[in-house]
């Protein structure tokens, strides 16, 4: 979806926090209105990542990995390392990380130049989909003579799966921007070989924070094993979608309200992305927007995407053609992912069909058999979103299995196919 609408949920102390400052004609912040509102970048090295460390904070690109670990890994290995900040943001339902590129450019600037420094890296990679986050981050690297490292920029396909950093680190070096089996991990061998850290935009615009306020300051907000805040992006049947910064643990309902509510009523929430999961509409709203308040759930945070679906879709619909489409985005590297997503979105675009009928045990089967299997983690979230739709969505699975027609109405709800021009 798109970026353009950024605003702030409610919450104790010290909200907002990376979307502070943000001008309301919606242009960037320039270098000259940041340094007002956030001041000079400390440099202090030598203890960043020890600060990182006590913070708690944790990647948020979808994978929740403890930034410290990261930092350190690379900073340990004897070779010069190479710095990427990943902004593909390939998934069609989340606009946070070009939310922060197109309003909040200097705040992702600092966090690389910082974590460059953390891991002695001189060269910082931007990676970047085409459009306006791309020229944004081009007029912001110009507005500053001096960053102590390189930087450089990379224009990657608009694609779902541009975002795993594997696939980022095999099109950097010159290859197709698809998923690689793993080991070794890009931190280990990465951009031409070098040990290469990959940091999601939104983790290096709080490390930019983190830096300058502390750790103690960071967990403020959040829960103790979850600290601190964090972005989501509001779609679907709501009556002001957007980019909202929560402290971590907020319940979804609280969000909802200050998102204006709900403009229909509601059957369901996708919670974590296209790998994500679906919710019910009474289950959800009271849920705690943390891992672990959604674990009960069988949900995660994942993507930090969520999407309210009106009682007049047809979830079953609706996951039918994302998972065609992510049965499209395979890199062809392995039979799970291949075979077995196409076979599962086959007998979903069949279940939709009123004369077609399908095996559901052998769909329920499938979805069993391929975890774990695939060369990356791709077939995985296929599989969770398509599972939690067949528990969700039981009484729309069962007059499809009777060969009734779809009950749902209306336009799709879940956008697929390409996300930016």
């Amino acid at each position: 979806m798109s970026a353009a609408a950024a605003a702030t949920a409610r919450a104790p102390l010290g909200l907002p926090r990376l979307l502070a400052g943000i001008r309301a004609d919606g242009g960037a912040v320039s270098y000259e209105e940041h340094l007002r509102r956030h001041g000079g970048l400390p440099l202090d090295r030598d203890t960043l990542v020890e600060l990182v460390a006590r913070s708690g904070l944790t990647g948020r690109g979808g994978a929740a990995f403890p930034t410290a670990t990261k930092l350190r890994a690379v900073r340990d290995d004897r070779r010069r390392p190479v710095v990427v900040v990943n902004g593909a943001e390939g998934e069609q339902i989340s606009g946070k990380d070009t939310a922060l590129l197109v309003y909040a450019p200097h705040l992702v600037i600092d966090g690389a130049v910082l974590a460059a420094r953390a891991v002695d890296a001189r060269r910082v990679i931007v990676a970047t989909a085409s459009g306006t986050a791309a020229s944004t981050v081009v007029r912001g690297l110009a507005e500053r003579r001096d960053n102590g490292v390189s930087f450089h920029r990379a224009v990657v396909p608009d694609r779902f799966v541009s975002g795993e950093e594997t696939a980022l680190v095999q099109f950097l070096n010159g290859g197709p921007c698809l998923p690689t089996t793993t080991p070794p991990r890009p931190f280990e061998r990465g951009v031409g070989g070098a040990p290469t850290l990959v940091q999601n935009v939104e983790t290096l615009a709080h490390l930019a924070l983190l830096a300058r306020h502390g750790a103690d300051w960071f967990r403020e907000v959040g829960t103790s094993d979850e600290p601190g805040s964090a972005l989501v992006t509001l779609s679907g049947a709501i009556r002001r979608p957007g980019v909202y910064e929560i402290t971590i643990g907020l319940t979804l309902a609280e969000l909802l309200e200050e998102a204006g509510g709900a403009t229909a009523e509601l059957q369901a929430f996708l919670v974590g992305g296209f790998f994500g999961s679906w919710v019910r509409a009474e289950h959800a709203r009271s849920a705690r927007l943390s891992d672990a308040g959604l674990a009960p759930l069988g949900a995660m945070l994942g993507a930090r995407a969520i999407v309210a679906l009106p009682a007049a879709a047809c979830g079953i619909a609706e996951t039918a053609r994302v998972a065609r489409y992510l049965a499209g985005e395979s890199a062809g590297q392995c039979g799970p992912c291949v075979h077995g997503l196409d076979a599962i979105a086959h007998d979903l675009d069949r279940l939709l069909r009123p004369r077609d009928r399908i095996d559901e045990p052998l769909l329920r089967r499938r979805l069993g058999v391929i975890p774990g299997r695939g060369a990356c983690k791709h077939p995985d979230g296929a599989v969770r979103l398509v599972a939690s739709a067949l528990e969700v969505f039981d009484v729309e699975l069962a007059r499809h299995l009777r060969g009734q027609r779809c009950s749902g109405v209306g336009r799709p709800n879940l956008p697929v196919g390409r996300k930016r021009p």
